[in-house]
């Protein structure tokens, strides 16, 4: 069904067109300013305090935008039902970055809790009414993954609020383990039929519908122990089930894994991506268990390896698709993918016994990753489709 006319830019055209150039740009400039900041070169004082906004802004900021902008443009494929154009797209673009400046300098609680928190309910509203139309009850996980996240910013908030920065910091990472039962709700459903599409096999592996449940349901699990707070101190008894769900992810990549995706960036981005996954929940039980060095270590395998690294993956083959071009990435993009699963080995490990060296290089690695997709793909994002095509 085609979209409805807009007079607006075509970056309004449809959603992940401003959300991906703005979510890719904020991660460009993002983190080499959280690690200045960290080592006191920065003269800012963004709401919270460094260490909360980088906690916040990373998941809120970089990964919903992604997020959003990918779902309010398939939800039109999934359901037939045209997609947000226009307007509704220019305001949730703006909202958006309303709360990112408004983090990052510091405004009045009363102007920056709203402000933030409405862009994800409204995103779940777009998507939840598309899907009621055509009771398309298979997607409605998605409604309730979005919903979760929402309280999870809510909580985020009221911790900032009341300085109560354990709340803050409980809202965070649970949203960031509720993003990784999306990678496993959306890859799962993706990863193979990329795969077989790209390689031109005969079809996609078939799903096991009761791993992939087990798998969503353990997701939210993780997610509700780090709201609490059970899951981010260390205890033998949750070991289990990280390493369950890490093992269960690991099956998966085995059945879709095909030996010549090997050749083909946008392919092996997305599998290391799921890869990176799965190793962070064995690395979450290892630390349970008390074998593996730390919490922060476990959580930035999955945030940049698993989270940035499908996100990059996923951002430079939709980007492509939804405007009419061939599926052929920049040849810079397979120096983007290998630099970003670099910056995870540089942030994880070597930043323990050389702190400056290890976050610096991951930061560079981390935003020439993301700077070269702005470089090659802002001209396609603001660019109408060459087949003439609305979208």
């Amino acid at each position: 069904m085609p979209d409805r006319p807009t007079s607006l830019p075509v970056l309004f055209a449809l959603g992940f067109r401003p959300l991906f150039l703005a979510g890719s740009l904020f991660a460009v400039f993002a983190i080499p300013l959280w690690i200045a900041a960290f080592f006191g070169h920065v003269d800012l004082n963004p709401a919270g305090g460094w260490l909360a906004w980088h906690r916040h802004e990373m998941v809120f900021g970089f990964g919903v935008a992604i997020v959003a902008g990918f779902l309010l443009t398939a939800i039109q494929a999934w359901t037939g039902v045209p997609a947000l154009t226009g307007t509704p797209v220019l305001l949730l673009a703006g909202l958006w970055l309303a709360g990112r400046l408004l983090w990052l300098f510091g405004a009045p609680h009363w102007l920056l809790i709203p402000v933030d928190l409405l862009f994800l309910p409204l995103v779940a509203l777009a998507i939840g009414q598309s899907l009621w139309k055509v009771r398309q009850t298979r997607n409605y996980p998605i409604v309730l993954m979005l919903l979760l996240l929402s309280f999870c910013n809510l909580l985020a908030l009221i911790g900032l609020e009341r300085s109560d920065f354990a709340l803050q910091r409980h809202g965070a990472v649970a949203a960031l383990w509720l993003i990784a039962g999306l990678m496993g709700l959306i890859g799962g459903r993706v990863i193979p039929f990329f795969t077989q599409r790209g390689l031109g096999l005969q079809e996609p592996v078939a799903a096991w519908p009761r791993l992939d449940n087990l798998l969503m349901a353990g997701s939210i699990l993780v997610a509700l122990l780090m709201l609490s707070g059970v899951g981010l101190v260390p205890s033998p008894w949750q070991a289990p089930i990280y390493l369950l769900l890490g093992l269960g992810h690991i099956v998966r990549l085995l059945r879709w894994h095909h030996p010549q995706l090997w050749t083909v960036p946008l392919l092996w981005s997305l599998h290391l991506s799921y890869a990176w996954l799965a190793l962070a929940l064995i690395a979450m039980a290892l630390w349970h268990g008390g074998w593996f060095g730390g919490f922060s270590q476990a959580t930035h395998l999955l945030a940049i390896g698993g989270m940035a690294g499908m996100i990059l993956a996923m951002i430079s083959r939709v980007s492509l698709g939804h405007t009419g071009r061939p599926l052929q990435p920049p040849a810079a993009m397979s120096l983007a993918f290998i630099l970003l699963n670099l910056a995870v080995p540089l942030r994880v490990w070597l930043s323990i016994p050389l702190p400056q060296t290890g976050f610096w290089l991951a930061s560079l690695c981390w935003a020439t990753a993301f700077g070269l997709f702005v470089w090659y793909y802002a001209p396609i994002l603001l660019a109408p489709r060459p087949d003439g095509k609305p979208g």
